[in-house]
């Protein structure tokens, strides 16, 4: 035994690994702590959200019953009696997850302990055990031969801490992992390609610890571990939010907006409006649920008229100086804006020639630069940041916390914005995809004409401080436009209308940017970030193409996941975003079909809960597919 002292990274990224009986140099250290994955990423200065807990089972003795079989009895978890069982020598395994769970060692695992079990307390699972024997009698006439009450350590939603740390060189995390046994295989290989060769063969965001920042501290992860702890064996369904921990970041319009009836969602720490209606309270289920009609109205609202949609939570950065424009460049597959007021939509391209990532980047001065993304993806796209270096006079910072903003969409939201603005909006002034600094309600904005519902809109951006005193003014002009308030369940249904992918659904490091609908957006006569990796895939046929589906179901929309089938049965596709299309009336997904398969006009059938719903491939969103409306042209008919 060899206990480590200290880690400390050396001026050229690698590490020195302190111990008692001398030094290690190293390209990497790989914390595998297990218990003592906190204390470890401490001495590099890095704090994991983590908690251990109790958590205990029983072996009976002998069951006759089971020592006369002569096969083993599969594993049982029972979701509605919240237990678990499996065949232990000749009795049972028996284990539950109670409600009233204990925590342990909350100001760290002591570094001396030797994985010795804790007290029995049989008591505390008593509820979960009494449902075991209703189901399976024999384990209460069953003798308990041993019982065995250890720790675990847990992730704010129980899955792996994984991966490079992004502010560090060379750190790589494997933690926080509960079922050993099935994961551990895995996660190493995926660690070795990730280690090796810059990035895993799966796309890991779900398990990636970047998915968490600063704002996930003590008090936030021991509320989620004690939900994730308690209701382990909960049936969960898509689109559940779970309060624990909440609200622990939030604008200054949260109060304002839960007046106004907002239900609210977590993205990144954030609160952020899924719907208003404070009377029909957010459920999660398969099927359609009670806020369907709240969301649809909120659609219609803003393709009939306008809606105000808070997008405070997507990521902003500033990029400013003399090499701005270069560091851009060198980073990003697309061109960046060459003119002041001019904006790009760029992908970045990951280590394996996939898309990391998409952006809109707009050129506000000669030497400066805003940058939008993924809010959720802010910590994950700090390793591609970090990849290029810096000019000396050039500087880049996230303005996410600092700034706030607004998407005013919407057929009437020229006429909205022009009762609170000088600026000329026109087209002939403030084209698609243009940018400008103006004042709107007497506040400062940088206003980015682009909006991801497919309508004429505008981003808004503002200082937070200014967050209120601008959403005010948007509403109560908005009243005289019959223009209101619209959460993120509305645009999922408007941007899936329209065709629009997004980052951590429909774009991913797995998916090809030719099979994205992106390469026309990649300039092979320039340098830029992981090109080489894209060069190599860049004329290989596509394995997959992301596809639009109609979809015929009464009271069920596809919702990502669902596989896709031809009509006899032929594997297809997975649909990778689904909603229903208010606007259109019609059942709508984006999906990934394989290349060759299945194409515009072929039916194919969709296993929504499991069940088959036939379905027609689009040969484009159904929405406004050559963009009248985003640049206020003569709109299509819907």
């Amino acid at each position: 035994f060899c206990p480590v002292t200290g880690t400390e990274q050396q001026p050229d990224g690698t590490w020195i690994v302190r111990t008692e009986k001398g030094d290690i140099a190293t390209q990497w250290v790989v914390n595998a702590a297990g218990l003592w994955g906190r204390e470890v990423a401490a001495l590099a200065g890095i704090r994991l959200p983590l908690q251990p807990t109790e958590h205990q089972y029983f072996v009976t003795e002998t069951i006759a019953e089971i020592a006369g079989m002569d096969r083993r009895l599969p594993s049982v978890a029972d979701r509605d009696g919240e237990y678990y069982l499996r065949q232990e020598g000749k009795g049972l395994l028996v284990g539950a997850y109670e409600r009233d769970l204990r925590f342990w060692a909350e100001e760290g695992t002591p570094q001396g302990f030797g994985h010795e079990l804790f007290a029995d307390d049989l008591e505390r699972i008593e509820e979960n055990m009494m449902r075991a024997i209703d189901r399976v009698p024999v384990v209460g006439t069953a003798g308990i031969k041993r019982v065995i009450n250890g720790p675990m350590i847990w992730s704010p939603d129980a899955s792996a801490l994984f991966g490079p740390v992004p502010e560090l060189t060379g750190y790589f995390c494997c933690s926080g992992i509960i079922p050993g046994f099935s994961q551990n295989g895995g996660l190493g290989k995926l660690a070795a390609e990730w280690m090796v060769e810059g990035e895993p063969t799966l796309d890991l965001f779900g398990w990636d610890l970047a998915r968490y920042g600063h704002w996930a501290g003590k008090a936030f992860t021991r509320a989620r571990v004690a939900d994730q702890y308690a209701h382990r064996f909960k049936i969960h369904f898509p689109g559940e939010e779970r309060d624990a921990g909440r609200p622990v970041r939030t604008r200054p319009v949260h109060a304002m907006q839960k007046d106004l009836g907002a239900v609210f969602g977590l993205n990144y720490g954030w609160e952020h409006p899924l719907y208003f209606d404070a009377d029909t309270p957010d459920t999660a289920g398969f099927t359609r649920q009670p806020w369907w009609d709240s969301v649809g109205r909120e659609a219609t609202q803003l393709r009939g008229a306008a809606g105000i949609i808070d997008i405070s939570n997507f990521a902003k950065y500033r990029v400013a100086g003399s090499g701005a424009e270069t560091w851009l460049n060198a980073i990003f597959a697309n061109n960046m804006p060459k003119s002041v007021g001019r904006s790009c939509l760029t992908p970045l391209i990951g280590k394996r020639g996939g898309i990391a990532g998409d952006f809109t980047v707009t050129r506000l001065a000669e030497d400066e630069f805003w940058v939008v993304g993924s809010g959720m993806a802010e910590r994950f796209h700090q390793r591609f940041f970090r990849a290029v270096p810096l000019a000396d006079d050039t500087t880049f910072e996230s303005l996410t916390e600092a700034v706030a903003g607004f998407n005013v969409a919407g057929p009437r939201s020229r006429d909205l914005l022009a009762r609170l603005t000088n600026a000329d909006l026109s087209n002939e002034a403030f084209a698609f995809m243009r940018s400008r600094r103006i004042t709107v309600a007497g506040i400062d904005v940088v206003a980015i004409r682009v909006s991801f519902t497919g309508e004429l809109g505008w981003e808004l951006h503002a200082a937070e401080a200014d967050q209120t005193a601008l959403y005010t003014a948007l509403l109560d002009a908005g009243k005289e436009f019959d223009a209101g308030p619209v959460g993120s369940r509305a645009l999922m249904s408007l941007r899936v209308e329209k065709g629009y992918g997004s980052w951590g659904r429909d774009y991913s490091p797995e998916y090809w940017p030719h099979e994205s609908g992106l390469a026309g957006l990649i300039k092979p006569e320039k340098d830029f970030l992981n090109k080489d990796a894209w060069l190599v895939i860049r004329d290989k046929p596509a394995r997959e193409i992301m596809s639009f589906l109609e979809i015929e179901t009464e009271d069920a929309d596809a919702l990502g996941g669902e596989p896709v089938f031809l009509p006899d049965g032929t594997p297809a596709g997975q649909v990778s975003s689904g909603a229903y299309g208010y606007t259109v009336g019609k059942s709508l997904a984006i999906a990934y079909l394989k290349a060759g398969v299945a194409g515009p006009g072929d039916r194919v059938s969709v296993a929504i809960l499991g069940r088959p719903h036939a379905a027609r491939v689009l040969d484009h969103p159904v929405f406004d597919p050559k963009g009248h409306r985003l640049r206020d042209r003569q709109p299509e008919p819907v």
